[in-house]
């Protein structure tokens, strides 16, 4: 069972949220007061808005350049992840280019247009397939630069042509889902996640296709050949993974460091009004903590649950709250910090939330908007070796990158990912 009094720790933050999610913002971004005031509790201390101890880097990334094909009319599709190699190999994972309406300006974000403010595109995240006969919104997107390094600056420094036409296979592809490294790997192996084509690619890190686990644009849960919306993964030091499956499926396979399938575990929901331990709906992401502990995020239930390595239930802990009723189900990614924290991507109040490995709330910062630095769906959070964010903001159509502010108190700066492998 869930530890108790989990609950009434989380109910602050629950009335911070409450209020937080409606509360008016003056010019500068700053909580509006009032009603803030008149509660009584010093609810700020626990949220900096909008951008925290962060400023934005403005112009980043840089356009695409026009070397392959003109990207006139087009722009940034929706952004699936993004994982920080070095402060100057930084990978992204897109969701193909979408074009622009007209009169729009060059490169502006797909989320700020007139259209329907959602880069996804198609309804994406809603079912695992589609009905092509139904002309549903962004089908047109083109899967070119799918796969991108950006250097510091946001220059584009390495991309992966020959990978665009894995995800467009199928009338029903979105492209890469994720796109992550493991700490442990001195080869430096790159591994993308395509959710709703069903497979999890393993490339060399030149791009050479070595491993595929799952069947193209097949669903199902049979151990590594069919998965079901796969979404994440992550690594023991051994070279052990685990991947988080996902949309469509209830549970979380384990391979050794040979890619063979060992076992996996959870079911779906029996009681929607009264999820047990084990029982997922949408695992959207796992992260592992240096003790070995698995959190996987059960995204529909709004909470975390947490288990060794041999999938026996450890704990659980919710990321939401009855005060502030459903708003918390779609947490979109989370990472564990060599400092021993979690930190939540919260698409529904555009925060990032910060949790010790306990499932305390600690502290958070964000608010919505398209404006830089606003949040519409931390869908991947990672950071570099001099202390720098980014965010993949799905919905938006863009990628952000954070940098400290200078002198910020540092518990308030999301922590080191793991990696035991030098910069080249």
């Amino acid at each position: 069972m869930a530890r108790q009094g989990r609950s009434e720790k989380l109910t602050a933050f629950a009335l911070l949220l409450m209020v937080g999610g409606v509360a008016s913002c003056d010019q500068a971004g700053n909580p509006g007061v009032g009603e803030t005031q008149a509660a009584g509790m010093e609810r700020w201390s626990y949220q900096d808005w909008p951008t925290g101890p962060y400023q934005v880097a403005l112009d980043w990334p840089k356009p695409l350049p026009d070397d392959r094909h003109s990207h006139d009319g087009w722009t940034w599709g929706s952004m699936g992840g993004v994982y920080a190699e070095s402060p100057d190999r930084i990978w992204v994972a897109m969701r193909g280019e979408l074009p622009l309406p007209e009169g729009a300006a060059p490169w502006t974000a797909y989320g700020a247009t007139n259209l329907v403010g959602n880069a996804t595109g198609n309804g994406d995240g809603i079912g695992a397939t589609c009905n092509v006969s139904q002309n549903r919104r962004g089908w047109e997107r083109r899967f070119e630069h799918s796969i991108i390094v950006l250097d510091g600056d946001g220059n584009l420094v390495d991309e992966w042509p020959y990978a665009d036409e894995l995800f467009s296979q199928l009338p029903c592809g979105r492209g890469p889902h994720q796109i992550k490294m493991s700490p442990y790997d001195p080869e430096k192996h790159v591994w993308i996640i395509d959710d709703q084509l069903h497979v999890i690619y393993k490339f060399t890190y030149d791009g050479e296709l070595v491993l595929t686990h799952g069947t193209l644009g097949e669903r199902g849960r049979d151990a590594a050949r069919l998965f079901d919306r796969p979404t994440d993964i992550a690594w023991l030091p051994d070279g052990t993974y685990f991947i988080s499956d996902g949309y469509g499926g209830t549970r979380v396979a384990k391979f050794d460091a040979d890619d063979n399938f060992l076992m996996d575990w959870g079911e779906p929901v029996a009681d929607r009004a009264d999820p047990q331990p084990n029982e997922f709906q949408t695992v959207h992401s796992i992260a592992i903590s240096e003790d070995r502990r698995i959190f996987v995020l059960d995204r529909g239930n709004a909470r975390m649950q947490v288990f060794d390595e041999d999938g026996t239930f450890l704990d659980m802990w919710p990321l939401t709250s009855p005060h502030w009723g459903n708003q918390g189900t779609l947490m979109a990614n989370h990472l564990v910090t060599t400092d021993g924290y979690i930190w939540v991507g919260d698409a529904p109040t555009s925060r990032l939330l910060k949790f010790d490995l306990e499932g305390n709330f600690l502290y958070s910062w964000g608010a919505p908007g398209i404006q830089a630095g606003r949040l519409a769906c931390s869908h991947g959070i990672t950071t570099d070796q001099d202390g720098n964010l980014f965010v993949a903001d799905c919905f938006a159509g863009r990628v952000q990158k954070f940098v400290p502010i200078p002198g910020v108190d540092t518990s308030k700066i999301v922590g080191q990912i793991l990696r035991e492998y030098p910069i080249d």
